[in-house]
């Protein structure tokens, strides 16, 4: 197939155009969006280990990040706001160079094994306030910083994603020796991998030292 144009005539342009495909929004999705954070979202944060950040650059260039810890790790500070720790990365930065061109996030919130997903949309700032980062932390280690989020958006979302994908299905796993490890793929695409299987798997097994010892 080749690739669709912003022009091609089967291109969907305009938001007109896009409401005609579908029906009328479901009245029950329109009430389920609060402005805060009930009694069941902050149920749903609390037993969440991860979560997708999205954010955008000062262009609208997107991106969206991982973040993940023991569940429970996002603070409800209150209702109207949540606080992320930030663990140590590849120091690329993405979303938080984001976040101080362009504060709209998006999170999404999963557990494991509800099909059902968290989404609240706000208003990020970052944080170092000390108090704050004593809070988060984890193996005797404090973030260097918090993402701070004023939620001006919250809804549960429905579980058809997950369903149609099964993917908390046991029997739907895939087996992760069927693509090459992921220091391989990176090299692969960067410098060059060695051709010594030998080399390679000390590549590996450093990487996982270093899982070990950088975390947080």
């Amino acid at each position: 197939m080749s690739r669709l144009s912003p022009h091609d005539e089967h291109a969907v342009v305009d938001e007109a155009s896009l409401r005609r495909l579908f029906g009328d929004t479901h009245e029950i999705a329109r009430l389920k969006c609060l402005a805060e954070l009930d009694s069941h979202a902050r149920a749903f944060v609390a037993r969440s280990p991860f979560l997708c950040l999205s954010t955008q650059d000062g262009a609208g260039r997107a991106d969206v990040s991982p973040r993940g810890d023991p569940p429970g790790f996002v603070n409800v500070l209150d209702g109207a706001t949540l606080a992320i720790p930030d663990r140590p990365g590849n120091n690329r930065l993405d979303s938080l160079s984001n976040i101080i061109s362009n504060p709209s996030v998006g999170l999404l919130f999963l557990v494991p094994g509800f099909d059902e997903t968290l989404r609240v949309n706000g208003k990020a700032r970052l944080s170092i306030a000390p108090a704050l980062l004593e809070s988060m932390v984890v193996a005797g280690r404090r973030p260097r910083l918090a993402i701070v989020v004023d939620v001006n958006e919250v809804f549960l979302h429905c579980a058809k994603a997950f369903r149609r994908s099964r993917l908390w299905d046991p029997d739907a796993r895939q087996d992760r020796h069927e693509m090459p490890s992921l220091s391989r793929m990176v090299l692969e695409q960067t410098t060059g991998a060695p051709k010594d299987p030998k080399a390679m798997e000390r590549i590996d097994d450093a990487l996982e030292a270093e899982y070990r010892k950088s975390m947080y």
